[in-house]
């Protein structure tokens, strides 16, 4: 299986292990397979039988990531995702269970794992294959990623104590939960750096990417990413959306539709991928909140970011991104793979706005050839829909599962398949708007009850990468113990 960059004209293969490491392409564009791998009916079959097996959730996992390594053996494959979903990490048996919400549409619960959040999912096997890799070379990394919420922890859970492996971790200051917060900042070991950006997500995103341009200093320093710019992140997400189809439907021939809440395109996008790869998806339905860049986009074709000032604080704070990274991996798809288009579009036409595709004929049929819809909430939405489902349903969600579930009401009448909308969190997390809806407090599963007791380890930097770099450098110096060569 060879990986290319969206924006490289030649088409230069590379690896899985080293992108693995590398995250971002040296030209600045990301990672996606050559090609994707095509599902006949017989895998399908198959992938049912192994689900409902004893530790099944592990074992699709193995199956779909043979498809796309092909250069760690199969065997370790099978240990790497036993090792990521186990019930030690994840506190349901099925990793992902698939709940009725109401007629037609249900909930795929992907807030199982160690920080209640989606995340997880991709990071616990994240954490297993950087490990692996990096004992297979004798080498060390030093992860940098950007987080406006449940990234940071989820990664920092998944990496903490592994060896060869520190994470340096950017948030935008005052801009997460008090619970996402304490996640994060409430850690206290040697390998996990947090650090509280002065600025908004897309700002710490930006920060990011200038560090990982810098090739001197990432080949020296050895950064790499867990954000979703990492295309393992997605591979991994590949497989819940097969679990959740295979939850819902009886047959091969039968097709869902998924709701995802979205910000920087990377749920949603291992979707769309899954979808390339034949696996029987209807519709796939963007849900943003009031930072609805995407939501533009699908209805209008014009892709307009938004400056860290026209970013709205909102009360699904994990989605209130304005320059939507995994983005451009479906725009690469969409204009037929072609990378010169894309690298104006996402390195050229990006940093001076944003650009439109709306009289382009790739983007006039894309909803019918990609499957694509999208909606947008506001903090009232939210309100009213999880007042609604914990009152009628008695069901609570987080408000990010609300805008998702608002979506797919949206458009539950046009819509002719079952609805999954993924989770993207645990309401404990987002204990004001629950109350605010509810009238009470959210629960707190019982891993969480000391949580928010934690002295807090935290770097306060400007939004400056020169800054960022620099201490990234003195945390490396005086750490030396992490180091595994």
């Amino acid at each position: 299986m060879d990986y290319i960059s969206t924006r490289d004209t030649t088409r230069k293969p590379a690896t899985f292990t080293d992108i693995l490491l590398g995250g971002l392409a040296p030209d600045g564009g990301l990672y996606l397979p050559a090609t994707y791998p095509q599902l006949d009916d017989a895998t399908l079959t198959s992938w049912r039988e192994l689900l409902v097996q004893p530790e099944g959730y592990s074992k699709l996992a193995a199956e779909v990531l043979k498809l796309y390594i092909d250069d760690i053996p199969a065997k370790d494959i099978d240990g790497i995702a036993a090792r990521a979903y186990t019930t030690a990490k994840f506190a349901h048996e099925d990793i992902v269970p698939v709940t009725i919400l109401e007629d037609g549409l249900y909930i795929g619960h992907l807030s199982e794992g160690p920080t209640a959040a989606f995340k997880d999912m991709a990071m616990q096997l994240l954490g297993e294959l950087f490990e692996y890799e990096l004992a297979r070379r004798g080498e060390t990394l030093n992860i940098l990623g950007a987080t406006s919420g449940d990234t940071g922890s989820s990664a920092e859970y998944a990496m903490r104590g592994r060896d060869g492996i520190r994470v340096f971790m950017l948030t935008p200051a005052g801009r997460m939960t008090p619970f996402q917060q304490a996640q994060m900042f409430g850690l206290d070991d040697p390998n996990i750096f947090n650090i509280a950006l002065d600025g908004v997500f897309d700002d710490c995103q930006d920060v990011v990417k200038a560090t990982s341009a810098d090739a001197r200093f990432k080949r020296d320093n050895r950064i790499g990413a867990v954000n979703s710019i990492n295309w393992a992140r997605l591979m991994a997400q590949i497989v819940y959306y097969i679990a959740c189809w295979i939850r819902v439907t009886e047959t091969n021939d039968q097709k869902v539709s998924f709701s995802v809440p979205t910000g920087n395109f990377g749920d949603i996008c291992a979707g769309h991928i899954a979808r390339q790869m034949g696996l029987p998806i209807d519709r796939l339905i963007v849900a943003t909140n009031e930072n609805d860049v995407l939501d533009e986009f699908f209805r209008t074709g014009d892709y307009r970011v938004r400056s860290s000032a026209e970013t709205f604080e909102t009360s699904s704070p994990s989605m209130d991104i304005s320059r939507a990274s995994n983005f451009e991996r479906f725009v690469f798809d969409l204009l037929g793979c072609d990378a010169e288009r894309t690298a104006d579009l996402f390195g050229v036409k990006v940093k001076q706005g944003g650009f439109s595709l709306a009289d382009d004929p790739a983007f006039v049929d894309a909803a019918e050839r990609f499957g694509f819809l999208s909606s947008s909430s506001t903090h009232a939405d939210r309100v009213k829909t999880i007042a609604d489902a914990a009152s009628r349903l008695n069901v609570v969600m987080d408000p990010h599962t609300a805008d998702g579930v608002k979506a797919a009401r949206d458009w539950a009448d046009q819509i002719s398949t079952p609805i999954v909308c993924l989770e993207t969190a645990l309401p404990v997390k987002f204990a004001d708007t629950i109350v605010e809806a509810t009238g009470k407090e959210p629960e707190v599963p019982e891993r969480f009850k000391n949580i928010m007791k934690a002295d807090r380890h935290v770097t306060d930097l400007p939004n400056d990468a020169e800054k960022v770099k620099q201490f990234i450098l003195d945390s490396i110096a005086e750490t030396p113990e992490i180091a595994n060569d």
